[in-house]
């Protein structure tokens, strides 16, 4: 079994994608770390947001395919942060910094929430105008840890990774799930206890989106039909808050479908972005629509035949 970590994607990846670290804030440890890649003469290119157990490396394919295509990419990690106000606020601090007016965001699980959490609070003065929410929520409660929320920060770091793989696919998965899994729980090792209790609390605060404050943003929503940490009822209440979405189904992928399912997902960014193509707030460059459309179609129809 091949793993992620010693795969050539990711090794061309790491050696070609400088990592930047950013302070935004006036407390000097919250760092922000992101990799920024494509043309930046692009001023609203798409950021993804990981989830929980991730780090801005869990989005590689996706930087390497889209940069392919002449997107321009931001993959990022957050600074530890308590609370979602403390989060907007440090995120709306990061785009400033990187001059960036609005953007749109791809988020996974709890990174899908802080998406829709963002946008919600910027909606006076919009910073997001189009969300991709994978497997993604928009209601703590689901999780049945409210209670608990507050307690996290006491937590040690081997307690909390627990309750993190306790979410994990548990049974037979395909080779390509199965090294996804590796990864992500490699990833998980190299979050200290404070990244990973302050981003449980996020997750898992009493908090829910109030769709009518981002109900002008375009969203598309991306799950799965196999087994994932997100119950069918979390799942259904997303289409009611959004029954405007394009929805993006796949068959299998579990929990992290943008690592073992790579090529469906960056063929759904791809077509959720493409509706932007000719306004000012394309994420890609001018010059390489025509040839990125050609890719599209062909990518399109090797997936369904």
């Amino acid at each position: 079994m091949e793993e992620i970590k010693v795969s050539p994607d990711y090794n061309w990846f790491r050696s070609t994608v400088p990592l930047k670290k950013i302070i935004v804030d006036d407390d000097d440890s919250k760092v922000w770390s992101l990799y920024d890649a494509g043309p930046k003469s692009i001023r609203c290119p798409i950021i993804f947001l990981p989830p929980v157990s991730g780090t801005a490396e869990v989005f590689f394919q996706q930087v390497l395919a889209l940069t392919g295509w002449g997107y321009r990419v931001i993959s990022l990690q957050y600074p530890v942060y308590w609370d979602l106000m403390e989060f907007c606020d440090g995120f709306r601090k990061l785009l400033d910094h990187l001059q960036l007016d609005k953007v749109h965001l791809f988020g996974a699980s709890l990174g899908g929430f802080l998406a829709q959490k963002f946008a919600e609070c910027t909606h006076k003065s919009p910073r997001v105008h189009s969300l991709i929410l994978c497997n993604s929520f928009s209601d703590t409660s689901i999780f049945n840890q409210t209670w608990t929320a507050n307690s996290f920060w006491l937590m040690p770091a081997f307690m909390l990774k627990k309750i993190v793989l306790g979410n994990f696919a548990k049974g037979p998965v395909d080779s390509k799930m199965a090294d996804a899994i590796d990864f992500m729980v490699d990833r998980l090792e190299s979050l200290n206890q404070s990244e990973l209790a302050s981003r449980l609390t996020l997750n898992c605060q009493n908090s829910y989106v109030e769709p009518h404050k981002i109900k002008d943003v375009a969203v598309t929503i991306i799950d799965v039909f196999d087994q994932s940490a997100l119950s069918l009822e979390a799942k259904e209440e997303m289409y009611k808050l959004y029954p405007n979405a394009r929805r993006a189904h796949l068959k299998t992928g579990g929990n992290f479908p943008y690592l073992c399912r790579s090529a469906e997902v960056n063929l759904y960014v791809q077509i959720h972005l493409r509706q932007f193509h000719g306004t000012r707030y394309a994420a890609i460059s001018p010059a390489m629509v025509s040839a990125e459309e050609l890719e599209v179609q062909g990518s399109h129809l090797s997936i369904l035949i």
